[in-house]
């Protein structure tokens, strides 16, 4: 029996930087009742704050929920009426400036540069340096036609792995590029979470939408974890609902 349902966040929970749909958020509520749940992906904190935790009904059994930003490099628990952060593996000004020069340096050097930008296209999230193709803020059409084949991430992920081989360099949502330290990546992600809550990898099932070789996702099945592959929101929410009904004695009979 599972303990812990751990979920991808764009593309699994909710599409892409948009806060989870009412339906997915009373799910994760009703889950909660059920299980311990945990929200792992490459944003930083004030993005899980707008995606999912205002979006939760009010009547949510928080102590449940593990939110591990970064790709796991934060964790935040509710604990004393308020979110908490647990734990940051944070860079330092000398590693931050490398990265930043790195990525501007790659990204001029793979022509990648856009004419046309919606925000700010490298964000320091303390844990991770992530590069966002068109910018943080790019409508979701613009970004799901920028890179469909990942070849364009691609190009900038093996230039940046020659210029900083001493880090971690990994294709994000659709447009991104996640830099952190060595080893990083949901495996490791995974492993806080076993230390943190207490349930071994055996009582993990872990939903994502890039569980596939390379997929940013795939790193958790590698790591033994069981996974269950799904499309989009609507599939995870199809089988959040299934597994409800397990965890609840709703399925027996």
């Amino acid at each position: 029996m599972k303990q812990l349902i751990a979920f991808d966040l764009d593309g699994t929970l909710a599409e892409s930087k948009q806060p989870l749909g009412e339906e997915m958020a009373g799910l994760l509520g009703e889950l909660l009742g059920v299980a311990m749940a945990a929200v792992i992906s490459g944003g930083d904190w004030p993005q899980f704050q707008k995606q999912v935790v205002a979006r939760l009904p009010a009547a949510t059994r928080l102590d449940g929920l593990f939110i591990m930003p970064t790709t796991g490099t934060k964790l935040y628990r509710f604990e004393g009426g308020d979110w908490r952060q647990i734990y940051a593996d944070s860079f330092d000004a000398a590693e931050r400036d490398r990265i930043v020069a790195a990525i501007r340096t790659a990204v001029d050097r793979t022509g990648l540069a856009e004419a046309r930008t919606w925000g700010e296209t490298i964000e320091d999230r303390g844990t991770q340096i992530t590069f966002s193709g068109l910018g943080q803020q790019a409508p979701l059409d613009a970004k799901a036609a920028w890179d469909p084949d990942r070849a364009r991430r691609t190009k900038l992920q093996a230039a940046l792995r020659e210029m900083l081989p001493d880090l971690s360099i990994n294709v994000g949502g659709s447009t991104s590029i996640d830099i952190t330290r060595q080893g990083i990546d949901k495996a490791y992600a995974i492993r806080r979470l076993t230390a943190a809550s207490g349930v071994t990898a055996a009582g993990i099932l872990f939903m994502g939408d890039a569980i596939y070789p390379g997929g940013n996702d795939d790193p958790v099945r590698e790591a033994g974890v069981d996974t269950i592959a799904v499309r989009d929101p609507a599939e995870t929410a199809n089988v959040v609902r299934g597994i409800i009904a397990c965890l609840s004695g709703r399925g027996a009979g």
